[in-house]
């Protein structure tokens, strides 16, 4: 699974974002630490989110939606 990030230099060293799992942020010394670390909060963000559905009454379900005129891939 890949998922888009956007990488800045900050204060601290390097923070990164990703704008597809909102809330989830990141940072690191280096630019390979902050994406090292960006990626165990994803998966971390991912298993919050299926406790979540997992917890509630709602079912969950797929949509597939077609990529846009104009939008990243």
């Amino acid at each position: 699974m890949r998922y888009r990030v956007i990488v800045e230099e900050s204060d601290e060293g390097v923070a990164v974002s990703v704008p597809g799992l909102p809330g989830c942020h990141s940072q690191g010394a280096t630019e390979p630490e902050a994406l090292e670390n960006i990626a165990t909060a994803i998966r971390e963000y991912l298993e919050v989110v299926a406790e979540l559905a997992e917890a509630g009454a709602g079912r969950v379900v797929e949509v597939e939606v077609e990529s846009c005129p104009g939008c990243p891939a």
